[in-house]
């Protein structure tokens, strides 16, 4: 978790990108190759594991290749210039996204296999809470000494050297102390283009139908995020202590809250954290929108670490309960490819719209998409635990 958080935080990447080229059209095209490659593995990984009675092996085989990404990143960093560098980030962004797709899926079945319905959010906030804790101190150091300091010759680098090992050593603790049981129900293999065929009679429960469309503007929310830094850096000068506060200040609100939001979704249900979560990125948006000082962006990026924690936990354990069970992997499938269609155009088109317009726009289209989804989920969408 916390190596992961270091990548996928809304500051490191995108300030990297915009080092290499000057370009907010290519941060948007680097968030959109992450999202592109998880756009079609999930229903590839749903398909395949949806029949078997254990999936740790798979998670681990896939959860490697998204290590090796990493390595590559860092090694690219050091060892290439110009097209040649650009060339090769872009594509370890690519094969980054489908395997995180994939182990999306894997793990979320893991999860629903391993840990009772009940206890779901306090375990997952605890694990957030210990990982984002340590990433929202390591991304303060990496701001402040690995990438001011130029550490190793690229501080960039050295910093995804980091998210690698850290990584690593995640994956070696799955391998070795995970004892999955056996699947207590699973589908009988069919083609994916059966499956296909089948997806229909998932959106037939008027509640996830609704739930999707729901997840579908609230990722549409979050194609500004790899713009937060960029637009931050324009207002009051990019630099590494500034990159490195924000992450802090993101990293940190993220990490917190999760103690809180666990308890809650396992008490009341992810409904109320959902809803809770878009209330608190929308008013991010708008600090940011009327902000001109350094107070006001600390306080958007916390309360968009806020959001984003909640959204996060909130999206990823609903779907677990609506529907059959033995339908789980091709719901996480379902969502997670809806979610990296968006997330892979969005950014592209954000990116020329910022190029284009400037970035209040963008934030415009932001908060309308937050708003809608959060009427729609207020008003459409029933709260599963009960309902089912």
């Amino acid at each position: 978790m916390t190596g992961f958080r270091l990548i996928y935080a809304p500051t490191i990447i995108p300030a990297y990108l915009l080092l290499l080229t000057g370009s907010t059209a290519a941060v948007g095209l680097g968030s959109a190759m992450l999202q592109l490659g998880a756009t079609v593995s999930p229903i590839l990984t749903g398909s395949r594991i949806e029949h078997r009675s254990y999936i740790l092996p798979f998670a681990v085989r896939v959860g490697s290749m998204m290590r090796v990404m990493i390595l590559c990143l860092a090694l690219a960093g050091w060892f290439l210039t110009g097209h040649a560098l650009m060339l090769v980030t872009f594509a370890c962004f690519l094969f980054l996204g489908f395997f995180t797709g994939a182990q999306r899926v894997a793990f979320q079945m893991l999860m629903s296999k391993l840990i009772p319905i009940r206890k779901r959010g306090r375990l997952q906030g605890y694990r957030n809470f210990a990982g984002g804790l340590i990433a929202a101190v390591l991304a303060w150091a990496a701001g402040n000494y690995l990438i001011a300091d130029n550490w190793l010759g690229n501080g960039y680098a050295t910093t995804f050297l980091f998210a690698f090992l850290l990584t690593s050593a995640g994956l070696v603790a799955l391998k070795y102390l995970i004892r999955e049981p056996v699947a207590p129900i699973s589908r009988p293999q069919v083609s994916i283009r059966e499956r296909f065929r089948q997806f229909p009679e998932l959106v037939r429960d008027k509640d996830f139908g609704a739930f999707l469309v729901v997840q579908a503007f609230s990722t549409m929310a979050r194609v500004g995020a790899p713009f937060w830094i960029v637009y931050a850096g324009s207002r009051l000068g990019l630099d590494g202590a500034l990159i490195g506060g924000l992450s802090f200040a993101f990293l940190g609100s993220d990490t917190v809250s999760n103690v809180i939001w666990g308890p809650l979704g396992d008490r009341f249900g992810f409904k109320l954290v959902y809803l809770i979560a878009l209330c608190c990125s929308a008013a991010g948006v708008v600090l940011m929108i009327v902000g001109s000082s350094l107070i006001p962006f600390y306080a958007a990026f916390t309360l968009l670490g806020i959001g984003g924690s909640g959204w996060m936990l909130a999206s990823t354990t609903m779907v677990l309960e609506f529907g059959k069970m033995e339908d789980t992997p091709m719901r996480l499938a379902l969502v997670t490819t809806v979610e990296g269609a968006i997330a892979a155009s969005g950014p592209i088109l954000a990116g020329i719209l910022v190029a284009a317009q400037g970035f209040v726009p963008l934030f415009a289209m932001v908060l309308f998409a937050q708003v809608f989804a959060l009427s729609l989920l207020l008003t459409k969408v029933r709260e599963p635990r009960h309902h089912h």
